[in-house]
Order: structure tokens, then C-alpha cells, then sequence
């Protein structure tokens, strides 16, 4: 007897038809309610089958339409793997913060038609009226909200959420050891100071957001580079070279799941062995999962925190990329060192405001927020596929990028290692905002890199200003050419 479940079993018969050439690209796929007619299913069997072969990439899914077979797509090579048969360079102090704020400032002095530069999702993606309505139950309930003092830990209904919604990624926690945060910058920041201080080592990823970098640099810290892959994450190779050559790693930070700004996701096997290897060496793990809950999965991946055994890894989230940005709420779990964050916590920021957090909490409980990422990731998958095959297509020979399974942006090797800057500052002429490779590395090694981001539904003006882009390259390649 067949073991696979039913949907399986249906979506493969379609899969075989479209492999066949019965269903061709661009055919539409029997209804929802056909399917059940057809096969004798229920609604949620003939769901199940039309999502399996869309995460598949076989299915398109369009709007008041239904499924679609999707067209085969032309595709650029992908991001080359970094060496990791050395070890890292010594770690440096950080100094990305005057770089990173002159890219920015220089983005704001200009008109901008179009804006690829920031990791984020338009606003309608976002379940918006559904929080505002949230949060006018929540002032009806407890009209004196807005004038009391907010718990220090985060209010309890939300913390309680968040840790029922950790289980998803395998970890076990008590909404006690749940601390609220402003976003995953201040748990990050929390995490840095309960285990380090100013003149001390950090590894991390590299290329690694900036954010992260900029943090480092206002505590004093220093940054040591870790090579890491745009498809398997960090080189735990190269980390183990990095451990044996260097004996002051005061902690590590990864991002395991759709790496910003690789958008890589770790295996699990490499994640268990990870955190095995910081347990060994006394290396507190810091873990930014900002990402996960945007992976194209089946299931929920699991966190680095689900293999922790004696409290060294240091579990920080944020809601800021998947629910709602304005209300800036993130939450750390700090496992050994939670007290000292908690105390941190108290002397930084004392507490967060609660309006968004019970608000929060409300839809979070509900079967509305798993629709709401079902929704916000199918989304995120044509806006991805469509910006990677238009920059495949129009920019010059010798473009790479990565094709991550999930997240908001793309990672994108310009040929014949052209300065990001270049392209910055000559998009920017035309009212195209990129962000340039160089501010995702103290070292400045990425500087022959762009992140594009993908969060906006994909339009006639984002085709055309990533043409206009792809024009920019190459315009420029052959002024590097012209020029020796």
C-alpha cells in the first residue's frame, strides 16, 4: 500500500502530465472545487496539492485566476562557493558605520523612482486592518493601556505566543524565558553585551547584514570574517581553522536561515554540528532567526536553539520582516545568560510598549497568521523569480546570483568584479536605488556585489528600471574596458 498521503499521490499524477506536455506552460490547473469533483477530495486535500506543486515551482498561483503551470525560465549561474581552506584574516575593529550612513544619506538627496536598496515588503503584503482591529479590541479591553507602565519581560499573552510558535522550530520554552525586545537590533545588542565587552573578538558571517556590523562597531568590538556559503551558510571549515588559529572568540553570530544578505539556509546536519562545535569551545552561538518563518519549507526549519542542550545559544527573532515593521518587536532567549539580559534590558530600554504586543499576540493565536505567511511567501516567491529571470535576461554575460528558497532580496555578482559603488552612484542618476556590496563587510571585500531587494509586488516599473539597471552594468563594463 501506497504510503504517501493522498495529496501527494495527486499532485505526482500532475506533475507527471505537465513533465508529459498534457498541461504546457501557461495551461490553468482544474479549480480548486473541480479538483474535488474529480478526485473525491476534500477542500483541504485539493489545497494541499495545488500548494505542494506551487513550493515545487510548478504551479503559479494568480490572483482571483487560480493555478497556473508556470513557463520554464532562463536562470544565471549561481554565486560562487568562498574559499575556506585558510583561516580568516585577524579580526579588525569595525569601522563600516561613516560608509554605510554616506550610502544612505547619498540615497536621500536624490529623487527615487525606484528602490531595490531595502530588505523589506510593500505594505499591502502586510495584514494591516486586521492589527488595527487588533489593537482597538485591545483598548476597549484595557482602556487605561496607553497611561500604565508596560511589564519590563513583555506583556504575558504575547510572550505566552511566542513560545507556543517556538515549538514550530523545535525549541521548548517557557514564556518565562521569553524577554521582549525593540526588533532583533536590540536583542542582537543585548546578546553582544551580556557576553562580550569593547576591545573583544566576534565572529561572523561574510558577507553579513550591516546592521550587525554597525552594532559591533558601537560596542567597541572587533569583527572576525567568517567565509560564508550562499547556499549552505556559514563554512564550518573555515570556523574550525578560525577557532584553532585564534584563541579569543568571545561569541558567534549566524543567521541559519535565509542569510541576509545570501539568503542561504543552513542544513540541519550542519546546524547540529554547529552548535556541537561552539559547545565544545566555551563559544557562545548567538542565533538571528529574523528570516526562517519567510523559508519556502514544507515544514518549519528548525532552530539552532532546538539542539542546545546547556544554554549557549542565545535564540533572537523579530516580527519586523514578517508581520508588521511600525511596531518594531522582536524577543530574545538567552538561555545561561537571561538574567544579565533582562538586567540589560531594564537599564537600556526598561520596557516596550504593549498595544502592539497584545495586538500581536491576538493574530498570532489565530489560524489567520499561518494564512497571512502562506499568502506573504507565495508572494515573495514570484516577486524573486521574476526580478532573478529579468536581471538573468537583460544584465550582461557574466552576472551571477543566488536563487534563495525564500526571503526579500537577491545577492548579485557583477562581471568582472565592477565596483557596486559605481553602479550605486550611476543608478542613483536615474532614480534607481540599489544597496552596494561594500556595506556588507568590514573589509570592503563586496564590493563587486548589489543586493536587490525583492519585498514589492513586481510591476512595469520594476521591469523597467531593472532593464534601465542592467543597462547601467554594462555600460559601465565597457567604460572598465575603455579604460585598461
Amino acid at each position: 500500500m501506497d504510503s504517501q498521503p493522498l495529496y501527494r499521490r495527486l499532485a505526482d499524477h500532475y506533475l507527471d502530465a505537465i513533465r508529459a506536455g498534457s498541461l504546457a506552460p501557461g495551461d490553468r490547473m482544474p479549480s480548486v472545487r473541480a479538483l474535488m469533483r474529480l478526485h473525491a477530495v476534500s477542500l483541504s486535500t485539493a489545497l494541499q496539492l495545488c500548494r505542494q506543486l506551487e513550493g515545487e515551482g510548478w504551479l503559479e498561483a494568480r490572483p482571483r485566476s487560480g493555478y497556473f503551470v508556470r513557463r520554464p525560465r532562463r536562470a544565471a549561474a549561481p554565486v560562487a562557493e568562498p574559499p575556506a581552506g585558510r583561516a580568516p584574516d585577524p579580526a579588525q575593529y569595525v569601522g563600516i558605520h561613516a560608509r554605510v550612513s554616506g550610502v544612505i544619506a547619498q540615497g536621500r538627496q536624490h529623487p527615487v523612482q525606484t528602490n531595490f536598496s531595502g530588505a523589506r515588503c510593500a505594505p499591502e503584503l502586510y495584514p494591516a486592518e486586521a492589527l488595527r482591529n487588533a489593537s482597538i479590541r485591545a483598548l476597549r479591553r484595557y482602556p487605561d493601556l496607553l497611561v500604565g507602565a508596560a511589564s519590563a519581560q513583555g506583556n504575558a499573552a504575547f510572550r505566552a505566543v511566542l513560545a507556543k510558535r517556538a515549538m514550530d522550530g523545535g525549541m521548548v520554552l517557557s514564556p518565562d524565558e521569553v524577554l521582549v525586545t525593540q526588533g532583533c537590533i536590540e536583542a542582537l545588542n543585548l546578546a553582544l553585551r551580556a557576553v562580550a565587552g569593547p576591545g573583544d573578538t566576534i565572529a561572523v558571517e561574510s558577507p553579513s547584514f550591516y546592521g550587525l556590523l554597525q552594532v559591533l562597531e558601537s560596542l567597541g568590538m572587533r569583527a572576525l570574517e567568517i567565509p560564508t556559503s550562499p547556499q549552505n551558510g556559514i563554512s564550518l571549515e573555515a570556523l574550525e581553522l578560525a577557532v584553532q588559529a585564534y584563541d579569543n572568540i568571545k561569541a558567534l553570530v549566524v543567521v541559519p536561515h535565509l542569510q541576509n544578505p545570501l539568503g542561504s539556509i543552513m542544513p540541519d546536519a550542519a546546524k547540529e554540528r554547529l552548535v556541537a562545535l561552539c559547545a565544545a569551545q566555551g563559544i557562545p552561538l548567538i542565533e538571528d532567526d529574523t528570516y526562517g518563518a519567510l523559508a519556502d519549507a514544507e515544514t518549519p526549519l528548525r532552530a539552532l536553539k532546538s539542539w542546545d542542550r546547556d544554554g549557549n545559544v542565545i535564540h533572537c527573532a523579530s516580527l519586523h520582516k514578517i508581520l508588521a515593521p511600525g511596531l518594531r518587536l522582536g524577543w530574545i532567549s538567552a538561555g545561561r545568560w537571561q538574567s544579565r539580559v533582562a538586567m540589560l534590558k531594564y537599564a537600556q530600554t526598561r520596557s516596550n510598549e504593549e498595544l502592539g504586543q497584545i495586538a500581536a499576540a491576538e493574530f498570532m493565536a489565530s489560524s489567520a497568521y499561518d494564512r497571512h505567511l502562506r499568502r506573504l511567501r507565495a508572494a515573495l516567491r514570484v516577486q524573486r523569480e521574476r526580478t532573478a529571470e529579468t536581471i538573468a535576461t537583460c544584465f550582461p554575460a557574466g552576472t551571477r546570483l543566488n536563487e534563495p528558497a525564500g526571503g526579500i532580496a537577491l545577492w548579485v555578482e557583477l562581471p568582472q568584479r565592477l565596483s557596486s559603488k559605481r553602479v550605486f552612484d550611476a543608478a542613483l542618476r536615474e532614480g534607481i536605488l540599489v544597496a552596494p556590496g561594500l556595506m556588507f563587510s568590514n573589509s570592503g571585500r563586496f564590493d563587486h556585489f548589489l543586493r536587490i531587494s525583492c519585498g514589492w509586488p513586481y510591476s512595469d516599473a520594476i521591469d523597467a528600471a531593472l532593464r534601465r539597471l542592467g543597462g547601467i552594468v554594462g555600460r559601465l563594463l565597457v567604460e572598465k574596458g575603455e579604460g585598461g
